[in-house]
């Protein structure tokens, strides 16, 4: 009987764990672009690839702004839509790829084991990335807070919430593993210099990174 309980227990404690580990993980990303357009200045000298790379930072401020407006805005929206775990978890996935670009491209501009033309290819890549996820929280907006989703049941708008969340989690899933494979080829040059303490030292090991 005892052992009985002492596993309940046990379960119950993995499970809460599990709880405020996602709920920690959920939180709204903070980002600092300034930061990174400081040192894509310092680093890029071309005017034009200057400028793209900036405005693709700028474009991601604004689909991470909409998309914590947007956050914001569940509260006002009815409560079948509001409770739906899907829409917020689809939201918050917004300022995850976001941060995922700012923190991750802001590590690689400082790393050497980049040229100038692959960090402008890597920018380029993050902004067809942030523009999808970007183009979905506009049909989820449009879904939970009018537009077409007035003539839609409710059912309708949660089989419509359901296919908008997996292509954000696609997208998100994508954003992660261009991260990581872009992160992977420093490594692969820097092993080549053996210089791999350094570029640990910039990205942190693989179980240290969040994504």
């Amino acid at each position: 009987m005892k052992r009985t309980n002492m596993k309940r227990i046990v379960l119950i404690v993995c499970v809460t764990l599990m709880i405020f580990s996602y709920q920690a993980k959920a939180q709204w990303a903070v980002i600092d672009p300034s930061n990174l357009v400081q040192n894509i200045q310092q680093v890029v000298k071309s005017s034009s690839t200057l400028t793209n790379m900036v405005k693709n930072v700028q474009e991601t401020v604004k689909i991470y702004e909409q998309g914590k407006e947007y956050y914001e805005a569940l509260k006002s929206v009815n409560d079948l839509i509001k409770d739906a775990r899907k829409v917020k978890l689809t939201i918050e996935m917004v300022s995850e790829i976001s941060d995922m670009y700012i923190t991750g491209f802001n590590k690689m501009v400082a790393d050497p084991n980049f040229t100038v033309d692959e960090l402008a290819a890597i920018s380029e890549g993050y902004a067809r990335l942030m523009e999808e996820g970007g183009a979905l929280v506009a049909e989820l907006k449009n879904i939970i807070t009018g537009g077409n989703g007035l003539s839609m049941s409710d059912k309708e708008r949660m089989d419509v919430i359901d296919q908008v969340y997996n292509r954000m989690l696609g997208c998100r899933n994508l954003t992660r593993y261009f991260t990581q494979k872009s992160i992977s080829v420093s490594f692969i040059r820097a092993k080549a210099k053996a210089d791999t303490d350094r570029v640990l030292a910039l990205y942190g090991s693989p179980s240290e990174r969040y994504w």
